[in-house]
């Protein structure tokens, strides 16, 4: 299903966006509108963000992240006394500054992304620019009035605070980021925001580290502290970067795996993909975590090669409209070829994908995986539909499906991916 420019860039992701523009604009406003304070000081982070930004990373989940650049901006807002060559000094920059380096920053950084056509998400440069300015409000305020001086002379209570501060931006963050997933994946906010806050355990947690390790260690070790503690950093976001290839690596494996029953003639072209988009929309508005995402994908692209077993193909390998023994042979069979290769989840929903949603005289089988009955409703559509993009043939699949609803299809399913089928019609007019 061809992906909108609404569907990247609407609902919370328009909030987010315009939150972190007006704040930006702000900021870059204050800041050039007065002397800057520190300047050396704002050359140095400003610099580290935007290698940063340079240096970014794609990680799994379709999350863009740059670790360094997000510490280096969590740095600067807590930072407190600086090491120069001759002497300590306080810092005396305020909350607007802290937005202005980091806005323009992020944006040198992301010129040459844009330069080879690899625009960031501006969802995710609004995000930090957002959160280095509050990070900045609840620190830049109690250090520049002295209301820290007392914590501030060794001891745990300013780490302490400091690390605070950090967590509670991580939570603020992995919000926004929920937001303007939900809106852009259309997904339940708080199935959104669990994925969120499970992905800030990772890499979130080294960053926040590594900003209030920076903002402390400068008070001793000035601008030494800022590629020092980098570094560790740097080295962990290159083991992402290979986890991020191997998995990217492994999804065109399966991608070319699922199309060896078209290239065999026993499907038709795209049906796989078009099982997979429609499944995938319907499993993250029914708000399945981000594993079930993965592993309902991979099932719905796989879901018919069992139909490699077929001696004479089904013709159009529409194996809806085939006997029920004959479905559950092609799954059996597909299913043990997938359990091979160590995926047992996706081979388990694979085996399933075939069982009704009720037999005739009783209730609903809990035990069929929600995934499975989301395959075979977007594996009927697809065989009703034909990859047509005619709305009269789409209709009359929705039809065939909503028929169903009684014994075949789960009812739930058919309604979301009723709603998600009629959304891509209004686009695609």
């Amino acid at each position: 299903m061809r992906r909108t420019w609404a569907d990247e860039f609407s609902g919370g992701s328009v909030l987010v966006v315009a939150g972190g523009f007006l704040l930006a604009v702000a900021g870059v406003a204050a800041t050039a509108s007065q002397p800057v304070l520190d300047p050396q000081i704002a050359i140095a982070f400003g610099a580290l963000i935007a290698v940063g930004e340079l240096v970014r990373v794609n990680l799994p989940g379709d999350r863009s992240a740059a670790p360094i650049g997000a510490a280096g901006g969590l740095a600067y807002a807590l930072l407190g006394d600086f090491r120069m060559p001759d002497e300590t000094i306080p810092t005396t920059y305020g909350v607007l500054q802290v937005v202005a380096v980091s806005t323009i920053a992020i944006l040198v950084g992301a010129v040459p992304h844009m330069a080879v056509g690899q625009p960031p998400r501006l969802e995710s440069l609004a995000r930090r620019v957002l959160i280095a300015g509050f990070a900045a409000l609840l620190f830049r305020p109690l250090y520049t009035n002295g209301y820290l001086k007392d914590i501030s002379d060794g001891g745990w209570r300013l780490p302490a605070l400091m690390l605070a501060i950090v967590l509670f931006c991580g939570l603020v963050d992995a919000l926004l980021a929920a937001l303007a997933r939900s809106g852009r994946e259309r997904s339940p906010f708080m199935a959104a925001a669990r994925d969120e806050l499970g992905a800030l355990v990772g890499i979130g947690s080294a960053i926040g580290a590594t900003g209030v390790l920076i903002a402390l260690a400068a008070e001793v070790m000035g601008y030494w502290a800022l590629p020092l503690f980098a570094l560790p950093l740097l080295v962990a976001q290159f083991s992402f970067r290979r986890y991020a290839s191997i998995r990217a690596t492994y999804d065109q494996t399966i991608q070319a795996l699922s199309r060896v029953t078209e290239v065999g003639g026993y499907t038709e072209t795209g049906h796989s993909q078009r099982v997979a988009q429609l499944s995938v929309a319907v499993g993250r508005e029914m708000g399945l975590s981000e594993d079930a995402i993965k592993d309902l994908k991979y099932a719905a692209l796989m879901h018919d090669i069992g139909q490699l077993s077929l001696t004479d193909p089904i013709s159009g390998g529409a194996t809806t409209l085939i006997a029920r023994d004959d479905q559950r042979r092609i799954a059996a069979y597909g299913a043990e070829v997938i359990r091979q290769s160590g995926m047992d989840r996706v081979a388990h929903i694979v085996e399933q994908q075939t069982e009704p949603f009720r037999r005739p005289g009783q209730p609903f089988d809990a035990n069929i995986p929600i995934a499975s009955r989301i395959i075979r409703v977007a594996n009927a559509y697809d065989d009703f539909a034909g990859g047509s993009m005619e709305s009269v043939q789409r209709m009359y699949a929705l039809g065939r499906l909503r028929e169903g609803m009684a014994e075949e299809y789960d009812p739930l399913v058919v309604d979301i991916a009723s709603r998600v089928v009629e959304r891509t019609m209004l686009v695609d007019v």
